[in-house]
């Protein structure tokens, strides 16, 4: 499989209870999808560097605003082009796996092209998720996010 330049990229931002969690997420172009690569970073839990896994989503929105009751309300719901259940939307990712604070993952995925998830956004949720809750996996808040853009080399 030939992976190419990125095509698109998210700068991650934690929420006001996160504020150290940052990374980037890379879309790019491979045969018939996409390779989506996350490195995210200082992730912390009650002070010490978070383990474990995290739900990791494309969501429909194009912006990580902020308030009061849902740190990144705009971002709405998980992406998906069709009317399907969770763990099948185009935007359901497999969990982040934080070992001392610190997820890097690669995935590639035949559910969209980069050119299709320009303008939506990228989410991290603070609890795994367990892949057959509806609608969207039983992951908890929204505790980073970023908006995708075509990629500047």
């Amino acid at each position: 499989m030939k992976v190419m330049m990125p095509v698109a990229y998210a700068k991650i931002s934690g929420s006001r209870s996160y504020p150290g969690l940052s990374g980037k997420v890379y879309f790019m172009r491979a045969q018939g999808g996409t390779v989506v690569a996350a490195q995210v970073q200082n992730m912390l839990e009650d002070g010490n560097p978070a383990q474990g896994f995290k739900g990791f989503h494309i969501h429909e929105g194009s912006f990580c605003t902020v308030n009061e009751q849902d740190p990144f309300a705009d971002t709405g719901q998980h992406y998906s082009r069709t009317k399907v259940l969770h763990p099948d939307h185009d935007g359901d990712l497999p969990p982040l796996l934080f070992t001392d604070g610190y997820a890097w993952m690669q995935v590639y995925t035949g559910r969209f092209k980069p050119e299709d998830v320009i303008g939506k956004t990228v989410v991290i949720h603070g609890m795994p998720d367990d892949l057959h809750s509806q609608p969207a996996g039983d992951s908890g808040m929204k505790i980073a996010c970023g908006e995708i853009i075509a990629w500047r080399p």
